[in-house]
């Protein structure tokens, strides 16, 4: 893997000449957000060596490299995802490769299905904790020590100066964010009332199919991390079935609140 990463790095580093600060992952219907970046320099995932090539739709599949409030960042339009039948190694790839092209934070996002009977659709979650329901875990295997320790801990997956800081330029912007557990599953398939049900009893707020790989990863190589959920379904209180339409109209109407929260987290930072 390290050869691999050492590949990726390199064709980056020739086609462009830029240390980014932040990464940012953009989920389904979030990518616009890198319409507000002031761009160097674009490259699709399908160019560069040992990348994965995203499939679902919405995920337009491109790294995106340029200034966004100030700051250096580069931005994943589209992520990779377990259920697509992708490795956890592949999933979380690119992960690595952000890191080792030099930033020091990852903000992350996703669109989920609420299970908390105070949210509502389109309210955006700032993630405080997560659990892993993936049946797996993106760090077994060999451990390469150059990232990170063999087992590492996650008191702290979720950085509590972001998740404050959040909340103070949500207020000032008169945003209201929810917090709460996410809890990450295989999918694809959307979950059964039953299912909903006992990851809500298990201590969770919103499920989704990302996310928790990544975020894992970043915590091994001691990124830290901010993460937000747009609940685009709500999976208790109602009878309606999602549909990914359904989710990706959602998660587009929350969008430019979103968008602001985050830009105005980065002119702080």
């Amino acid at each position: 893997m390290l050869q691999k990463i050492q590949q990726t790095i390199n064709y980056i580093r020739q086609c462009i000449d830029f240390e980014p600060e932040v990464g940012i992952i953009l989920g389904t219907g979030l990518g616009n957000l890198a319409n507000d970046i002031q761009v160097e320099k674009t490259l699709s995932y399908a160019d560069i060596p040992n990348f994965p090539v995203s499939t679902v739709q919405g995920h337009k599949g491109q790294l995106v490299f340029g200034m966004l409030s100030g700051k250096k960042v580069v931005a994943m339009q589209g992520r990779f995802h377990f259920y697509e039948g992708y490795s956890m190694e592949q999933v979380t790839y690119p992960v690595r490769v952000l890191k080792m092209l030099g930033i020091k934070m990852l903000i992350v996002s996703n669109a989920s299905g609420g299970m908390n009977t105070s949210f509502q659709v389109g309210d955006i979650m700032v993630i405080t904790d997560h659990i892993n329901h993936f049946g797996t875990n993106p760090l077994i295997g060999k451990n390469y020590d150059e990232f990170g320790p063999r087992f590492p801990e996650m008191s702290e997956a979720y950085d509590k100066r972001f998740i404050k800081l959040a909340f103070e330029v949500a207020e000032k912007n008169n945003i209201h964010l929810q917090k709460g557990v996410y809890i990450g599953v295989t999918g694809p398939t959307f979950e059964t009332p039953a299912e909903y049900k006992f990851f809500h009893i298990a201590g969770a707020d919103a499920v989704g199919m990302s996310t928790v790989p990544e975020v894992i990863v970043a915590r091994h190589m001691s990124l830290p991390v901010f993460a937000l959920s747009v609940i685009t379904d709500m999976g208790i209180g109602t009878t309606e079935k999602p549909t990914h339409e359904e989710v990706q109209k959602a998660a587009a109407a929350a969008e430019p609140k979103m968008t602001l929260v985050i830009k105005e987290m980065l002119k702080e930072l």
